[in-house]
């Protein structure tokens, strides 16, 4: 009986060692494809998110600039004569040259 306590211990004590040493190799090898797997990503010119999150915000606010001095030039051209030359409904008025001017001119 005692020789079959000694197997059946050696043979545990083999699993289990067997069992840290593949825990370990797997904890290694997260580690080097995380640490590869950020070099890759890194070579590759990607943005954090804040860096995204920045520039898209900054984009926003040029969106509502851009259409608040769009609705700005709008109200100035509809209070202007002749603001329907832009559109093509009316025709410029001819230049007239200056009465005052000097010859030449």
């Amino acid at each position: 009986m005692q020789s079959e306590n000694r197997i059946v211990d050696d043979l545990v004590k083999f699993v289990n060692g067997m069992a840290g040493t593949v825990a370990g190799m797997g904890r290694e090898a997260e580690a080097s494809f995380k640490e590869r797997t950020r070099e890759f990503v890194g070579g590759m010119d990607f943005v954090s998110r804040e860096e995204f999150d920045a520039v898209k915000a900054m984009a926003a606010k040029a969106r509502e600039e851009v259409e608040a001095l769009k609705a700005r030039l709008d109200a100035m051209e509809a209070g202007r004569p002749g603001a329907g030359a832009a559109q093509g409904t009316d025709k410029p008025a001819p230049s007239e040259p200056l009465k005052n001017a000097p010859d030449g001119l």
